[in-house]
């Protein structure tokens, strides 16, 4: 074996590494134990998929293809694929239905925290808004053992938000078991860790933007 083979290896072994720790941190201590994390042989049932109130980032008019995306703010792989995500809702807008829930790592300080506000600024029209600002800025705030409700706070304020209904909405226990809820209907459909993607109820292996395009092109094909 060459140095440079040797140091070519080394140095993939160091990647796997870091991925796996990614994921590691990314999953939850309180998923139900699955044989496989693909879920590709199974559909979700969809009355827990996407509930009446789920949200919608965007909605296509025919309903025949749904994404429905389970994510953590303060997730460092969400963020990953935040741009993918925005990319394909707009070239797939009109044609695909992209839904966002909730599912905040409980070992992630700001997580839950940072949810409620996406959600509190819902209640003004600026989820995506909100929902934008938290990953454009994660780098900043996230994996951090402090609390950074002053971080969300500003971001309400550089928004526009009516400061006094935000905080009302934020500290409300409803918005708290909205998000709850969230994270509930993601451990029942098997969901243990974040990003987790769902393509018409089903779970495809998705490792990269090739990947998740090729697999709403077979469901649009169908």
């Amino acid at each position: 074996m060459t140095k440079n083979l040797k140091i070519s290896l080394a140095l993939v072994a160091v990647v796997a590494a870091i991925v796996a720790a990614l994921l590691a941190a990314n999953r939850t201590p309180d998923a139900p134990a699955q044989a496989s994390d693909s879920g590709e042989g199974t559909v979700a049932d969809a009355s827990v998929l996407v509930r009446p109130d789920s949200h919608r980032l965007s909605t296509a008019k025919d309903g025949k293809v749904t994404v429905v995306e389970f994510l953590d703010l303060e997730c460092e792989s969400c963020r990953a694929a935040f741009p993918s995500v925005e990319r394909l809702r707009k070239e797939y807008e009109g044609r695909v239905t992209f839904v966002m829930r909730y599912f905040p790592i409980p070992s992630h300080k700001n997580a839950e925290l940072a949810a409620r506000a996406v959600e509190a600024a819902s209640k003004q029209g600026k989820l995506e808004a909100m929902y934008r600002k938290m990953y454009e800025t994660q780098e900043s705030w996230g994996d951090q053992q402090v609390s950074h409700e002053k971080t969300f706070r500003g971001f309400a304020r550089e928004l526009g938000l009516d400061m006094k209904k935000f905080e009302a909405d934020w500290k409300d226990p409803a918005t708290a078991k909205r998000v709850e809820k969230d994270r509930k209907d993601g451990l029942a459909l098997g969901v243990q860790g974040t990003p987790t993607f769902f393509i018409n109820g089903h779970r495809p292996q998705i490792q990269s933007e090739a990947d998740f395009k090729a697999a709403i092109e077979a469901e649009l094909a169908k």
